[in-house]
Formats: structure tokens, C-alpha cells, sequence
């Protein structure tokens, strides 16, 4: 097993230099002048020049791709510009919000994608099939922005059920943090259910063909333990991707949701720092979201390799 994780490390190795030197380069090629940027309208020529020497813009840019490549590698992400702190501590400071959110959309997402897709290809052809897929191609044709400003508009202006916006700290309680980030959980979760159901739906159908559970069905096995004993745990492989893809799709959306409904998380940090030219904390936000991918595709590698021991082989 040990061998097996380190063979998928290096495969994923590219995962997480090439986002980091896609950014490196798009930032230093974007238009204008960073320095005078940060600074602002007000400042000086000389502000400027003694900003843009401080942070060695004035370097060759092979010289800067070097001496980033040493942080990197050494994990010092620097210090904010703005924020006036290490990145590391920036971001530790609101990474959780954005991974209690990220977590709650998942379990949303996995619970009912999967149960819509289960229940979609049992009843091949029927009421509960079509009703199921149809409202699975609205859901993945929904901008999550959109839908969770619909949300906010009927449960939490209308209904009063749910806060508008803000984040309630895990430390004053799971229940009330959860029940915080419920809207903003559902306008990603909802959305990403949808591309679960069509993946378990197709991957179910796959199965449900097979001579095995014919076999299954002959003996007498209730209809129940075909479902799940012998469909479902053949059909994860292809759903086990699906989920590790929508992972990554919720970190991603999770920076638009924080922004809609004010949660100050990475997604906000970064959306600052963007607009800041805040090039410390932008690159240490990106090393972050991909370290967090290597992670979420090792252990899905992990997984298939328990479901399936030919995987490791």
C-alpha cells in the first residue's frame, strides 16, 4: 500500500506545480504596474520604486520564478502585503469556514445525488426516472451564484428560516455553525447532486446488466440486498470519481458562494487579494486549494484500491 500511495503522489505531482505556475506567470503578465497598484493613485514615483524593489519586481523574471520556486518548496508562503501577517497565518485563519462548507455541501451532494441515481436506475424508463433526471439537467444547468440567491430570497427574506448572510464560528457550537452555512450548502450541494445522480444512474445501469446479478436475482435475493450488496459496491468506481471531481468543483464555488452570502473564508480572502494585487497571498491561496486536490485524489486512489485490489497491483 505504501508503494501504491507513493506511485499516485508522483502522478499528482503535476496537479500541483502546474495551477502554481500558471498563476506565477499570470500575475506577472497581467497589465500595470503592481507596486502602483497596491499603493494606490496617491503615491509617489519614489513609494513606487521602493515597493517594486522591496518585492524584487525590479528582478529578470527567471530570477523571481527561482527565488518563488525556493519558497514553494520550503513552504514559506511570505508575508501579506495588506493584511501585514504571514500568509500561512491568513489563510489558517479563515480556512474554516471554507472547509466546514465545503465538507457540508459534499455530504449534501453524495447523499442525494446518490440516493436520486440509485432510485433513477432501478425504475429505468418510469415516473421516478424521468422526474429524477429531469430535475438533475435543471440542477446542472444552474449557475450556483444564482441559485443561492434565490435561496436567500424565499427561506431567509420571505420565510425568515435561515440568516441571510454571515458565519457562525464552530467553537459557539456544530449546530448553529451548520445552521449558518445550510443555504449557502445547499446552492453548491444541490447543483453538484445533480452530476452525482446522472454518474450513479449510468454507472447503476452498467451493473444491473451484468450475468451476476441475474445470477443474484435467481437465487432469491431480496431486491434490497441486489441493489446495494451487489450493484452499488460494483458501480462505486466510476461514482468515487465523480465524487472526488466534486470536491473540487465545491472549492471552487465555494469563493462566489462566499462572497454572496459574506463568509469569511479562503474563497473572500482571495477575492481581496485579487483585487489588492496581493501576490503572497494569491499564490499561497492557490498552493492551498491544490494541495488540498493532491489530497481529496489520494485518498479517492486509496478507496479503489480497497474496493478493488487490482487497483494497487
Amino acid at each position: 500500500m505504501a508503494r501504491f500511495i507513493l506511485q499516485r503522489l508522483v502522478l499528482l505531482l503535476p496537479s500541483l506545480l502546474v495551477p502554481l505556475f500558471l498563476v506565477f506567470i499570470l500575475l506577472h503578465l497581467a497589465p500595470g504596474d503592481p507596486a502602483a497598484v497596491m499603493l494606490g493613485a496617491d503615491a509617489s514615483p519614489d513609494q513606487v520604486a521602493a515597493l517594486r524593489e522591496r518585492l524584487g519586481l525590479n528582478e529578470p523574471f527567471l530570477i523571481q520564478l527561482v527565488s518563488w520556486l525556493k519558497q514553494m518548496a520550503t513552504f514559506n508562503l511570505g508575508e501579506s502585503i495588506f493584511l501585514r501577517m504571514p500568509v500561512t497565518q491568513a489563510i489558517l485563519q479563515r480556512v474554516e469556514p471554507t472547509l466546514i462548507l465545503t465538507l457540508y455541501a459534499l455530504v449534501i451532494a453524495v447523499s442525494i445525488g446518490m440516493v436520486s441515481g440509485v432510485i433513477s436506475a432501478v425504475n429505468r424508463g418510469g415516473p421516478a426516472d424521468q422526474v429524477a433526471m429531469g430535475i438533475a439537467m435543471l440542477g446542472v444547468s444552474m449557475p450556483e451564484f444564482w441559485f443561492g440567491l434565490m435561496l436567500i430570497l424565499l427561506f431567509a427574506v420571505e420565510l425568515r428560516l435561515f440568516p441571510v448572510a454571515g458565519y457562525i464560528p464552530l467553537d459557539r457550537g456544530l449546530w448553529q455553525c451548520l445552521w449558518s452555512l445550510t443555504l449557502p450548502a445547499l446552492s453548491v450541494g444541490l447543483v453538484q447532486a445533480a452530476f452525482i445522480a446522472r454518474i450513479t444512474r449510468s454507472s447503476m445501469l452498467d451493473v444491473l446488466g451484468e450475468d451476476f446479478i441475474r445470477t443474484a436475482r435467481a437465487k432469491g435475493l431480496a431486491g434490497r440486498v441486489v441493489i446495494v450488496r451487489h450493484a452499488l459496491k460494483n458501480a462505486l468506481m466510476p461514482i468515487l470519481t465523480a465524487i472526488g471531481i466534486t470536491f473540487a468543483v465545491l472549492m471552487g464555488g465555494a469563493i462566489a458562494i462566499e462572497m454572496v452570502f459574506n463568509i469569511p473564508g479562503v474563497g473572500r480572502l482571495l477575492i481581496n487579494a485579487v483585487s489588492r494585487r496581493d501576490y503572497p497571498v494569491i499564490q499561497g491561496i492557490v498552493l492551498f486549494m491544490a494541495l488540498t486536490f493532491v489530497v481529496v485524489n489520494l485518498i479517492v486512489d486509496v478507496l479503489y484500491s480497497l474496493i478493488d485490489p487490482r487497483v494497487s497491483r
